[in-house]
């Protein structure tokens, strides 16, 4: 990725990342803390406060660097999944190293309960790719639960093991299908375009980055723009809008035309956002 970006670079003229110390100017540098996410899903702000743009989300278990805090609850992090800085709501995070991630959630959606049954209130919600750590299972009424860190449990049907791969990110993104446009979103109750494709890629083992200029830049290798060469998986994109080829005949996207993950036919998307002033300008195939 390309760590100089902007977006990537936790540099303020206040204040930088140690590791950046007599690359950017700053007037002071920081080692930073280590941090992980403990809520269902976090925004990450572009500026300190609750109604600034919403740029990307953190998942729960998700592994941060903590540079700054501020007086009114929010920390300037950086990522450690994609590298994006941003503000974050400190009650989001636990400082501290995270305990290893055994498990992702690989549901659309899951919760972790303060017990092992299904009709005890749930302590919180988490989305597909989020990770925790499993210490041990137990099986309750001939369902099996894990037992997260902290005591709560999880249904196991809902979880694959760390570092176990899906074959199709097509088949990840179509688990979304219905879920509403939300820009910078990257939840089942969320997400745009770059929220859907890097969420999908990632659980079939490709890290990609988060937005579209980025992912048009880096991911995979050109194929060129003719259908007739495309499969499904390939990447199609268009000035800051990305989709996934589903078949000879549709694309799946998450997109502000339907305001939510949908199925479109290939040829009228194509005309639809070409009149819209956007040709389609490249399309990419992941290895």
């Amino acid at each position: 990725m390309a760590q100089n970006h902007p977006r990537l670079t936790p540099a303020r003229p206040d204040l930088a990342a140690a590791h950046l110390a007599g690359l950017v100017p700053a007037e002071r540098y920081v080692a930073g803390a280590r941090a992980h996410v403990i809520d269902g899903v976090a925004p990450v702000r572009r500026e300190p406060r609750p109604d600034a743009a919403l740029d990307t989300e953190a998942l729960f278990g998700e592994a941060v660097t903590v540079y700054d805090e501020d007086a009114e609850g929010w920390a300037w992090v950086q990522l450690e999944r994609d590298g994006y800085v941003g503000y974050l709501p400190s009650s989001a995070l636990l400082k501290g190293e995270r305990p290893a991630p055994t498990h992702r959630v690989s549901a659309l959606r899951s919760f972790v309960f303060p017990g092992p049954s299904i009709k005890e209130p749930p302590l919180a919600w988490i989305s597909l790719g989020s990770e925790v750590a499993i210490r041990r299972e137990i099986e309750e009424r001939g369902r099996r639960f894990g037992v997260t860190a902290n005591g709560g449990c999880i249904v196991m049907q809902h979880l694959a093991t760390i570092g176990s791969v899906e074959p199709d990110p097509v088949a990840v993104a179509e688990r979304f299908l219905g879920a509403p446009y939300l820009w910078g979103g990257k939840s089942s109750l969320g997400l745009d375009c770059s929220g859907l494709v890097q969420t999908a890629l990632r659980a079939c083992g490709h890290r990609v980055p988060r937005d579209t200029d980025m992912q048009e830049a880096e991911v995979g290798i050109e194929v060129g723009t003719d259908p007739a060469a495309w499969r499904r998986g390939d990447l199609l994109f268009w000035p800051g809008h990305v989709a996934f080829v589903r078949d000879g005949g549709t694309i799946l996207h998450a997109n502000a035309f339907q305001m939510m993950v949908g199925i479109e036919a290939t040829d009228a998307a194509l005309a639809r956002i070409e009149a819209s002033g956007t040709p389609l300008r490249s399309v990419r195939r992941v290895g």
